[in-house]
């Protein structure tokens, strides 16, 4: 599979979630960040399917 761009802040991410005393995964980041990716892809879909440019709240 090809590496997708990185769409967090890989720094922020690891401090909310060690925020609540749990430790980070090395591939956490990378999952969640595939995870990202597809809710973008999924909204672009349905902003599409609704005749819309603009992508919205509602799309997610």
């Amino acid at each position: 599979m090809a590496e997708k761009e990185m769409l967090l802040v890989g720094s922020k991410t690891k401090d909310a979630i060690k925020g609540t005393g749990l430790n980070v995964a090395s591939d956490a980041l990378d999952k969640l960040n595939e995870v990202v990716h597809q809710l973008v892809k999924d909204a672009q879909v349905r902003c599409e399917a609704n005749g819309r440019k603009t992508v919205r709240a509602s799309d997610f």
